[in-house]
C-alpha cells in the first residue's frame, strides 16, 4: 500500500549549510519514526518557502547514505501574505503497511506550529 507522509521544518537564515542540514534531518526523522527504508520510498517531493534560494534540498537527500537512488524533487511553495517564512515541507510517498491514522508526520523547529494537532 502507498501512503503519503508529511513533514516540515524551518531555517533561520537562507543559507546552503542550514537547508541541507535541516532538510536531512527531517527526511531521516520521517523514515526513522515510520520504520521506512530507502527501498520503500517511491518519492519524495520537497517544497521551500520562496524565501529559500540558496541550494536544492534535494542535494540533502540524495547525500544520505543509501537515498542515492531516490526520486527527489524540489518546488516552492505557494507564495501567501502571513505564510510561515523561510519553511522547508517534504511529501514522502512510500510502500507501507502502516495504516493511515498510525503514520507519524513529522514537524521540527517552528514548523510545529503549522500541525499542533499532530505532535506528540
Amino acid at each position: 500500500m502507498v501512503r503519503g507522509l508529511r513533514g516540515a521544518t524551518t531555517v533561520e537564515n537562507d543559507v546552503e549549510q542550514a537547508v541541507l542540514e535541516a532538510t536531512q534531518a527531517l527526511v531521516e526523522e520521517m523514515a526513522i519514526e515510520n520504520s521506512i527504508l530507502p527501498g520503500d520510498i517511491i518519492s519524495v517531493l520537497i517544497s521551500t518557502t520562496t524565501d529559500i534560494k540558496s541550494t536544492f534540498p534535494a542535494k540533502a537527500v540524495r547525500s544520505i547514505d543509501g537515498w542515492m537512488y531516490v526520486p527527489v524533487m524540489c518546488t516552492h511553495e505557494m507564495d501567501v501574505p502571513g505564510a510561515m517564512p523561510l519553511c522547508i515541507r517534504a511529501l514522502m510517498h512510500v510502500n507501507t503497511d502502516i495504516p493511515q491514522r498510525y503514520v507519524k508526520h513529522i514537524y521540527q523547529k517552528n514548523a510545529v506550529k503549522l500541525r499542533p494537532d499532530l505532535q506528540k
